[in-house]
């Protein structure tokens, strides 16, 4: 057996996760159509997963699984952070994670954003720190601003929103996370993510589509593509579908773009 997938297999199982938020017990995942034909994008927690068409159903549920499996593990760890430090200890478990179920990271990078303006909005922010990453990639870019649309089209009183904003705030700190998959040149999966940490002054009541002043709130991104090791994530699919069961329903929404 590949030594990769062996000690990705040990990994997941030794992992602690979270109690399920309402003591779910689930006997089995919830079904999404995944369609190869059509970019679609999901809901996962405090993340939002944008596909482009081509990505496989399988490939699509594999990565969603690990977003989730990325963010309860990093929760387990920091369950409520309060400060801008306490959610950069949130976002190593995090980034820690990924590369324990294959995903091969290219290129990473934290920092302290200035962006324009006297404030900003987060959809803008994901866009602006998306681009970069995307080059070369107009179909995963076009995709995300379809996502981005979409969302500012959504009921607030939409199941995914709820999700969401429970999954992102956290008295006057919210952490969010956009992830668009492609596949590059030599047609291996590629993930190219942005991650937002953010401390204001006050509690943060909503996330996207509101004006942060950039006088009364912190805000730092981390930016970083990772190449998709397929034999690993696809020999981890049972071992991780399993570790979810309990938490899958109360995390995930399909979005339509």
């Amino acid at each position: 057996m590949n030594d990769d997938l062996v000690k990705a297999r040990a990994f997941v199982a030794e992992m602690e996760l979270p109690a399920p938020r309402f003591g779910a017990t689930a006997r089995e995942a919830p079904s999404f159509d995944f369609d190869k034909a059509r970019d679609q994008a999901m809901v996962v927690g405090s993340e939002i997963v944008a596909f482009v068409q081509g990505v496989t159903p399988e490939q699509r549920s594999d990565i969603v699984n690990a977003a989730l499996l990325a963010q309860l593990g990093a929760k387990k760890v920091m369950p409520e952070p309060a400060r801008i430090d306490q959610l950069r200890t949130w976002y190593q478990k995090y980034f820690d994670v990924l590369p324990n179920v294959g995903f091969v990271t290219q290129q990473t990078n934290l920092q302290e954003n200035a962006f324009r303006g006297s404030g900003f909005e987060a959809h803008e922010a994901i866009l602006e720190a998306a681009a970069p990453l995307l080059l070369g990639s107009p179909a995963a870019l076009a995709v995300l601003q379809s996502t981005v649309k979409a969302l500012q089209k959504m009921d607030p009183g939409n199941s995914w929103l709820t999700i969401f904003n429970s999954e992102s705030r956290s008295a006057n700190t919210a952490h969010f996370q956009v992830s668009t998959v492609d596949r590059d040149p030599n047609g291996d999966l590629f993930v190219a993510m942005t991650a937002f940490g953010l401390e204001a002054k006050s509690k943060i009541t909503q996330v996207l589509f509101f004006k942060f002043h950039k006088t009364d709130t912190k805000i730092e991104n981390h930016a970083g593509k990772a190449t998709i090791n397929a034999t690993v994530l696809q020999g981890l699919r049972p071992a991780i579908a399993q570790k979810l069961l309990a938490h899958s329903t109360d995390y995930l929404s399909k979005l339509e773009i």
